[in-house]
């Protein structure tokens, strides 16, 4: 599994990041390594819980980031 953080800093000063592989993964943050913390901890509760609701559980897990 591979994220794509996407950061844009926005008119106010603040910073956005987006993980568009996963729906609902963005936040916002004073700083864009803030931004991509935050969106980085909601990607991986999204996962947590599609694993927890899931029949499958797999034998290993690997996670990568890349920025974008």
């Amino acid at each position: 599994m591979q994220f794509n953080i996407e950061t844009e800093r926005e008119t106010d000063g603040r910073w956005i990041a987006e993980i568009p592989e996963i729906p609902g993964a963005m936040a916002y943050g004073t700083t864009e390594d803030q931004a991509k913390a935050k969106a980085y901890a909601l990607a991986l509760r999204s996962i947590a819980d599609d694993v927890e609701k899931s029949k499958h559980v797999p034998d290993s897990i690997n996670i990568g980031c890349a920025s974008a």
